[in-house]
């Protein structure tokens, strides 16, 4: 692929930030207004979008808790950002897993600015903008590893999508 084109892909994400948890809404945010906030965040990334009915439907199986007087808070926001993107590369029956288990150690805020480092750092990566993959974290458990995993699939594939994208704009 010649320069021109990796340097685009990189500039196409260079400025991705996820918020980490202290900047996510914490005063309650209706369904539509929460769909809204979650792609608004993630619209860099391409295809990756989710939808009110899929909101409704991560409650109705139990892989989020049930909104509070109908308004997604800061937690419900987090579970739904990372769900949103690791659905990508993994079943959500795989992702509730995973969640269960990090649950165990870590607090959600822990576990949830974890995995904003994390996709940022394996991202960054995949697009050329960082040489190499940081150690995030002092710590070592299969957790990690299973997320940092999933979240190098869910890197490729944004980056596969990027790169037809950027070829078919040509």
């Amino acid at each position: 692929m010649d320069t021109k084109i990796k340097k685009e892909l990189a500039d196409s994400v260079r400025d991705f930030h996820l918020p980490r948890y202290e900047e996510l809404p914490n005063v309650g945010l209706y369904l539509e207004q929460t769909v809204k906030y979650i792609n608004q965040n993630l619209k860099q990334l391409g295809c990756i979008e989710i939808t009110g009915s899929m909101i409704r439907n991560y409650v109705k199986k139990g892989f989020i808790k049930n909104p509070i007087n109908k308004q997604y808070y800061a937690d419900h926001i987090g579970y739904l950002i990372c769900i949103t993107i690791l659905k990508q590369a993994a079943p959500l029956e795989n992702i509730s897993k995973l969640f269960f288990r990090q649950k165990s150690v870590y607090t959600n805020q822990v576990a949830y600015d974890y995995f904003c480092m994390e996709m940022e750092n394996i991202l960054f990566n995949r697009f050329g903008i960082k040489d190499y993959i940081e150690d995030i974290g002092v710590t070592s458990s299969i957790e990690k590893e299973m997320l940092r995993s999933a979240i190098t699939a869910v890197s490729h594939m944004i980056y596969l999508n990027a790169c037809f994208k950027q070829l078919s704009d040509k």
